[in-house]
């Protein structure tokens, strides 16, 4: 069972926001999810997110490859 630390979309038409998730690699993108280590929304002016890193770094040690976007959001 490979996993990634990557976005999964939600919120309304046209707003852009996102969580942050542990998932399989084949699973689809919006489909369900193992663990959820936070949110992520990108506005023209800045972006909000929150992520509980304790969690980011317990995947990332069980072998769980995070996607190039979370990688730039977690820096």
């Amino acid at each position: 069972m490979s996993l990634v630390i990557r976005l999964t979309r939600t919120g309304k038409k046209g707003e852009r926001k996102f969580r942050v998730v542990v998932k399989e690699k084949r699973s689809k993108r919006d489909g369900g999810f193992l663990d959820m280590l936070g949110w992520y929304q990108k506005t023209t002016d800045h972006s909000n997110k929150k992520i509980n890193m304790e969690r980011y770094n317990y995947w990332v040690s069980q072998g769980a490859q995070p996607s190039a976007t979370v990688q730039e959001i977690t820096k």
